[in-house]
């Protein structure tokens, strides 16, 4: 009976470390590690927009408290989340699991239009959610899910390994990128996280979404433009050298070096010789040629003259 007891804990702690091992999900803390994400192979595009509108649908108070502003039994597609593939920790009493983002589901509340019909390259069949932990009015934890892909055959469950935990703060910058009245400048938000986005153009394409273009930017674009530029391939050390940001001084005067006549100098001169050589051993065989020409035709002429004087010799006197 005592083994029996032991063998029943030692299974029921060996349960319980795994489940807090497969319910523990990477924490995302600011816009610098959701840039680390993979959106739009790994992780649809559509979960940026959607917690980009869940942020500015909240309250956060001073004491970072998260306070929902809409009914998570219905608004805006919600749902009571059971966590039967504890995907999440388990509840504390009093708590409850919901899951915000269904597009498709009736609800009393509808979704902005942009987060329903956002531009093409953001949609994504309907696949992210938010899940948040709420006690009454006020939300503790949340996280940005997807389910499995239907070309996984997985069902309905959600991809823990594409499940991170939002904080406070990464909302609140979040939130810098409002699309209410008295938005922040783009100028202002562009130099704020470091970016080298384009304002005006994405003024010009986003309208009154502006803000929330650039976010965009930021987090998927701009990552994916440093990366083919760090991708570049590097044909030769010249053409190196002539990219645009390296017509250094330094540079421009070694490429300039590697082309001077100084340094070409010798090449020419070979090349000079050998053609001279071939000219000086083109002219010597028309000589040699020319001098046998001269020395047959003397020795023809002698050979004439020696056999006139023989046949004259060899004539009988008168």
């Amino acid at each position: 009976m005592k083994m029996s007891g032991r063998v029943t804990r030692c299974c029921l702690a060996l349960f319980l470390v795994l489940t807090s091992v497969s319910a523990a999900h990477k924490k995302l803390k600011s816009i610098r590690d959701l840039k680390k994400i993979d959106f739009g192979t790994s992780v649809p595009k559509h979960s940026l927009i959607l917690l980009h509108w869940f942020a500015n649908a909240v309250n956060i108070d001073n004491n970072n408290f998260i306070r929902l502003t809409f009914n998570p039994n219905s608004d805006y597609g919600s749902h009571h989340y059971g966590n039967y593939e504890r995907l999440l920790d388990p509840l504390p009493r009093g708590y409850w699991y919901y899951t915000v983002g269904n597009l498709y589901q009736d609800t009393s509340i509808q979704f902005p239009v942009y987060v329903i019909d956002p531009p093409m390259e953001y949609e994504r069949e309907n696949m992210d959610r938010i899940i948040i932990r709420v006690q009454g009015q006020r939300t503790d934890q949340v996280y940005i899910a997807q389910h499995y892909d239907t070309s996984e055959y997985q069902g309905t469950p959600y991809d823990p390994d594409h499940t991170y935990q939002i904080t406070v703060n990464l909302l609140r910058q979040i939130r810098e990128f409002s699309v209410r009245d008295g938005q922040r400048p783009l100028v202002h938000l562009r130099n704020r996280f470091g970016s080298n986005a384009d304002d005006g153009y994405i003024k010009h394409t986003w309208g009154s979404l502006a803000c929330l273009g650039l976010f965009l930017f930021i987090v998927i674009d701009e990552k994916y433009l440093l990366n083919k530029r760090n991708n570049r391939p590097k044909n030769n050390r010249v053409e190196n050298n002539y990219r645009p940001g390296n017509n250094s001084p330094a540079n421009i005067n070694r490429v300039e070096n590697n082309y001077r006549p100084e340094n070409n100098r010798l090449e020419i001169y070979n090349s000079l010789e050998n053609n001279n050589r071939q000219k000086n051993y083109y002219h010597c065989a028309l000589a040699i040629f020319f001098c046998l020409f001269i020395l047959f035709f003397v020795l023809n002429v002698l050979s004439a003259l020696f056999l006139h004087t023989t046949e004259e010799s060899l004539q009988p006197l008168p």
